[in-house]
C-alpha cells in the first residue's frame, strides 16, 4: 500500500498533503502507511458525486470498524469493491493475468476521463502493489514487481492509462504512479530489487534520471521494466539516454521477449540486464513442445546477452517444473505469489532460502 507522498519535486496540478480522514491516529507518530490511507479516505469521502454515494457509505462502515487503522479500513474497503482496477505502473492497459499481453480494446471514451483522471492525480488516490519474483531454485524471494491499483468505482472496464493517455495526462499519470511506487518500496526487505513497469516514452523523459535520484532507494535496487514492443530506433535512443543511470547500477529489463517481429535484434542493440517471458509463453509450457522449443531458445539467447531471463505467469506446479527444466532460474505468478498491497505480506518475503523454500516451490504449503 501506498506511504508518505514521496519528496521528490512538485508535480502541476498537486495538492498539499491533507489532514488525517476520521479515524486516523493524530500527531506527527502516525505511521506513513496510515498517514497515506487517511489521505486517501479522506479524498474519496470528500467526493459529492450523488452517483458515488453507496461507496462513500460502505467506506464509512469499514472507518468505523478499524477505529484508529485507517490502512485496515481502506484495505477491507478496496477488497470489497471488486472493482479495483489493477495495471502496472505505466502500463497502456489492463493486465489479465501477471505478464500477459493486454487483451486489445477500443479506443477510451475521452469523455470524462479528463475529469476522473485529474481528481486521482490531486487526490493521490493510487497505490501500489508488489508481485514476488523467486529464485526457483532456493524458493527466496530476490525482487518485486509494483503494480498500480486504483481507489475507484469505476467499473471493471476501467482503463486508466489509455484514458489518461487520450485525455493528454498519460505522462502525468506513469509519473504518479512511479512516485507512488518509490516512496512505498522504501517499506519493502532493503535486499529485494524492485522492477518498475515504465513505457519507453517515460523512460525518454529528461524528467525521469532527477525522480530517481531524488528517491532514497539505491540505484542498484532498480529495474526499469519496459512495458511495450521495441520501435525501430528506439533501442539506441533508449541506450543512450539510460546509460548514464545504468552507469549507477540501475538496470534495464524488457517484457514480452521474443513476442513481437524484430524483437530479439532490437533485444540485442539495447543490451538489457534482465529478459521477462510473458504469460502467453508460458501458459501451457509443460504440455506444449512449440512453447518448449521457444522457452530453450530463449534461455540460450539470454545466456547469450549474458542477461537473467524470467519467467512471468507461473500459475501451476506443471508449469513450474517445465520452466525450472529449462534452466530459467527466476520466475513470478500466482502459484509463487501474487500482488499484494499488505506490509505484512511484503515482509514475509525477508525470509532465509531454506525457509522460503517451503512456502514458494512446490512441496511448500504456504504462499506469499
Amino acid at each position: 500500500m501506498s506511504m508518505d507522498p514521496p519528496s521528490f519535486p512538485a508535480r502541476s496540478g498537486e495538492e498539499p498533503p491533507r489532514r488525517p480522514a476520521p479515524g486516523s491516529p493524530d500527531g506527527d507518530v502516525t505511521p506513513g502507511i496510515s498517514r497515506q490511507a487517511a489521505a486517501i479516505i479522506e479524498a474519496i469521502l470528500a467526493d459529492p458525486a450523488p452517483e458515488r454515494a453507496p461507496v462513500r457509505d460502505r467506506l464509512r462502515d469499514h472507518v468505523a470498524a478499524h477505529p484508529g487503522h485507517p490502512e485496515t479500513a481502506l484495505a477491507e474497503h478496496l477488497l470489497s469493491l471488486g472493482s479495483l482496477a489493477s495495471f502496472p505502473a505505466g502500463a497502456a492497459g489492463p493486465v489479465p493475468s501477471e505478464g500477459q499481453h493486454p487483451a486489445e480494446s477500443p479506443a477510451p471514451a475521452v469523455d470524462g476521463a479528463l475529469s476522473r483522471i485529474d481528481a486521482v492525480l490531486k487526490g493521490r488516490m493510487l497505490l501500489s502493489a508488489f508481485q514476488p519474483i523467486v529464485d526457483l531454485t532456493t524458493g527466496a524471494v530476490v525482487g518485486v514487481e509494483a503494480f498500480t491499483r486504483f481507489v475507484s468505482d469505476g467499473g471493471p472496464t476501467a482503463d486508466w492509462f489509455a484514458d489518461a493517455a487520450a485525455a493528454r495526462l498519460g505522462s502525468e499519470l506513469e509519473f504518479a504512479a512511479l512516485e507512488c511506487a518509490l516512496a512505498t518500496a522504501m517499506h519493502l526487505p532493503p535486499r529485494l530489487y524492485v522492477a518498475l513497469k515504465l513505457s519507453p516514452a517515460i523512460c525518454l523523459d529528461p524528467l525521469l534520471p532527477a525522480l530517481l535520484q531524488e528517491s532514497t532507494l539505491s540505484p542498484d535496487r532498480i529495474v526499469l521494466q519496459l512495458t511495450e514492443a521495441l520501435t525501430a530506433g528506439q533501442p539506441a535512443a533508449l541506450a543512450a539516454a539510460l546509460a548514464p543511470l545504468r552507469r549507477t547500477g540501475v538496470r534495464l529489463a524488457v517484457e514480452h521477449a521474443g513476442t513481437y517481429p524484430d524483437s530479439i535484434p532490437r533485444i540485442r542493440q539495447l543490451g538489457p540486464d534482465i529478459l521477462k517471458l510473458d504469460r502467453t509463453l508460458i501458459a501451457g509450457i509443460d504440455t506444449d513442445p512449440l512453447r518448449r522449443c521457444f522457452g530453450e531458445a530463449m534461455t540460450a539467447f539470454a545466456e547469450q546477452l549474458g542477461a537473467t531471463l524470467i519467467a512471468e505467469g507461473i500459475e501451476t506446479s506443471a508449469e513450474f517444473g517445465a520452466v525450472a527444466g529449462l534452466g530459467i532460474r527466476t520466475g513470478q505468478g500466482y502459484f509463487l505469489g501474487r500482488p499484494t498491497t499488505r506490509p505484512r505480506d511484503w515482509a514475509r518475503w525477508d525470509l532465509p532460502a531454506v525457509e522460503a523454500r517451503s512456502r514458494n516451490v512446490p512441496g511448500g504449503s504456504a504462499r506469499s
